[in-house]
């Protein structure tokens, strides 16, 4: 049986990534993004390579309202959803007084509202069902408050623990709830955010291995899959519970100034 996935963030980075994943295992694909030109393109590639079916739906999700529009359009087109990655996401560098609320409201609506509204809108089917996968894309950013990107940092701590809490309320049942955590990534997040000339961002894995990473743990099942991280960056995170919070945050902090 064929199984159907839709993306959100579909048109570059992980979800680029995690559609072509999808397809090369014979999966079809609703692949959504702001983008139409990029979503056109993308399904066209992947139906010339591989025997799927691919549907596009063109949407700014950081728009309120934006997600259940999606639920009903794809409903509204007959299309079940097997498994649901809420991929969709972007950040901004600098202090919160002086970047533009409205763009830091739009990256709330993005990072929390329609990954929350989307699974509010597709997870009842999938408990009719009594299967389905959830994928949800947060960052390693999750793990500690982020000085210069206050308001990222703790959409993704959102992300992550709503996803966790979640995968405990359906443990009695077949859907599996995953969150992805991936360090410093070769996507358009560094542009976006402005943090390419970084130090973080200096030793940026390739969005294929995080996205293979996050979809095997996706079909296995997992809790949580921590992806692309530096032996240095993994023991950053593993003193995060012991270091000092003053002293983290200023590590933070330099790490994301340029």
């Amino acid at each position: 049986m064929e199984l159907t996935a839709l993306i959100t963030g579909a048109s570059s980075g992980i979800g680029k990534e995690l559609a072509y994943i999808h397809a090369e295992r014979g999966g079809n694909l609703i692949i959504v993004a702001r983008r139409a030109d990029k979503l056109t393109e993308l399904k066209n590639e992947i139906e010339t390579k591989h025997s799927v079916k691919v549907e596009t739906f063109t949407k700014d999700l950081s728009v309120q309202g934006s997600g259940k529009e999606l639920f009903e359009e794809v409903t509204k087109a007959g299309l079940q959803v097997d498994y649901l990655i809420n991929n969709a996401g972007f950040g901004l560098r600098g202090k919160f007084q002086e970047l533009s609320w409205d763009r830091q409201l739009q990256m709330m609506n993005l990072n929390m509202i329609a990954l929350s509204e989307l699974t509010y809108c597709f997870l009842p089917d999938m408990l009719k069902r009594n299967s389905g996968k959830i994928l949800n894309t947060s960052s390693t950013a999750s793990f500690m408050p982020g000085p210069l990107q206050a308001v990222y940092f703790a959409t993704k701590a959102y992300a992550t623990f709503f996803g966790n809490a979640l995968a405990e309320e359906l443990h009695d049942t077949n859907i599996s709830v995953t969150t992805l955590m991936p360090g410093a990534t070769e996507t358009e997040f560094a542009q976006t955010a402005d943090m390419e000339k970084t130090d973080l961002f200096k030793k940026a894995v390739s969005a294929r291995s995080v996205a293979e990473e996050g979809y095997n743990g996706m079909i296995a099942g997992k809790l949580d899959v921590v992806s692309g991280l530096t032996f240095s960056q993994k023991l950053m995170m593993s003193m995060i519970p012991i270091t000092p919070k003053k002293l983290l945050l200023k590590q933070v902090r330099q790490m994301q100034e340029v």
